[in-house]
């Protein structure tokens, strides 16, 4: 499991403070909502790839997204962007 720290200036927190009732629940919910619709997303790249290639479908969403990475179905955006020659 990871850990993420980030720093947000004065402003940011009075502002993000102004919109939510806990920075850090916000925070929180916001990471890992997105962290799930990724995983949406590539537990269905996955499936469609392993239908379309006669391969067994791992059993459960971690083993499904890691399957999609050791297949090359899906690859993190730093090495997409690292691929695309951007910085």
């Amino acid at each position: 499991m990871a850990t993420y720290t980030i720093t947000l200036t004065d402003t940011e927190t009075k502002s993000l403070e102004y919109a939510a009732l806990s920075n850090q629940a916000w925070i929180d919910n916001a990471a890992k909502n997105r962290a799930n619709i990724a995983k949406e997303e590539i537990i269905s790249l996955n499936t469609a790839h392993c239908n379309k290639n006669s391969i067994a479908i791992a059993v459960g969403e971690d083993a499904q997204v890691t399957q999609a990475y050791t297949l090359g179905v899906v690859k993190s955006a730093a090495d997409r962007s690292k691929e695309a020659g951007e910085k």
